[in-house]
């Protein structure tokens, strides 16, 4: 019987393509203002750290690296991820003339996934969306880096402009996310849930009803939504469990902004993956815990004395 199409590269080759041809496009027409430098020192770092730690991994385990032997195509497919993750840093994070942070984000969001695996019915899954997870370390570490402004993302573009590229972005987005990740629940449930939590905090807060809804309308929204909290690796497959995972990051929002918290989309997806991570673990202790009784032998019972035998002992001869 043949395998149907991996969809894992799929998705793979689509997203680099895709956010390497937004990147590009961003330097030079729509207006983003980090240096040029920014995706070059991520990119560098981020195939770095990927082949570096694949080595100190497969040495470990005594294996032969991933990247080796696979051709010049397999090579590319190995370090996709990586090139996502380094793409989305260097697009999200603004760091003034500093590249540091840069390479820093880049370098632990590549670590993460060796760092933190939980290994589930026998495969090792990392937890953390590696992307979110280098930004937020960044945003806490470098008190002084910030997100980029969100609107570089359209500042060179006219009406029509701002009203094509977000459009492009959610057809896009949308067919990804329907063909290849089949994380459409997730995204339904996180955008009801940031709209049901938008509109308490309308609610019972005083904000002005239009003010929590205003980051839906943003590329930087759009963005979050179909190429990082929609991440596959890293949320669950099960269509209940996706909506629990984007209802969960979008909850946790808003909880965060009630109490001020800034940069609050990267803290929440962090938190939410954190939490998952932590039920991983917990439900595959429990799974080897039932494996391992049902493997023990049940205790053989202990045969009943017959009568006869019984008396014979002391104490049960029959009165002379």
């Amino acid at each position: 019987m043949s395998k149907g199409p991996d969809l894992r590269l799929g998705a793979l080759w689509r997203f680099a393509t895709a956010i390497t041809v937004f990147n590009i496009v961003g330097h030079l027409y729509l207006g983003f203002e980090q240096a040029w430098a920014y995706p070059f020192v991520a990119l560098a770092t981020a195939y770095a750290t990927e082949m570096v730690l694949e080595i100190l991994e497969s040495r470990g385990y005594g294996r032969k690296p991933r990247f080796l032997g696979v051709g010049f195509k397999g090579f590319i497919e190995f370090l996709l991820p990586a090139h996502i993750t380094a793409m989305a840093i260097s697009m999200l994070l603004y760091s003034n003339k500093s590249l540091l942070p840069i390479a820093f984000a880049a370098a632990a969001g590549i670590a993460s996934k060796y760092l933190f695996r939980i290994q589930v019915e026998g495969r090792f899954r990392h937890f953390y969306n590696p992307s979110n997870f280098g930004i937020a370390l960044t945003l806490v570490t470098f008190h002084w880096v910030g997100i980029a402004p969100p609107y570089m993302f359209t500042e060179n573009l006219l009406t029509t402009g701002d009203l094509v590229l977000p459009a492009i972005i959610l057809c896009s987005g949308t067919f990804l996310n329907t063909r290849f990740t089949r994380r459409i629940p997730l995204i339904v449930a996180w955008l009801a849930t940031f709209a049901l939590q938008a509109l308490l905090r309308s609610t019972f807060f005083g904000t002005p009803l239009t003010a929590p809804f205003l980051p839906m309308t943003g590329m930087a929204f759009l963005l979050f939504t179909f190429y990082m909290v929609s991440d596959p690796s890293t949320t669950p497959s099960k269509p209940l469990s996706q909506v629990l995972f984007g209802a969960g990051v979008a909850a946790t929002y808003g909880l965060l902004l009630v109490d001020h918290i800034v940069f609050t989309l990267f803290f929440a997806l962090s938190i939410v993956c954190t939490v998952r991570g932590i039920a991983l673990y917990a439900g595959e202790v429990l799974r080897q815990r039932r494996e391992a009784a049902a493997l023990q032998p049940a205790s053989a019972p202990v045969p009943s004395m017959p009568a006869t035998a019984r008396s014979g002992f002391a104490g049960d001869s029959p009165a002379v």
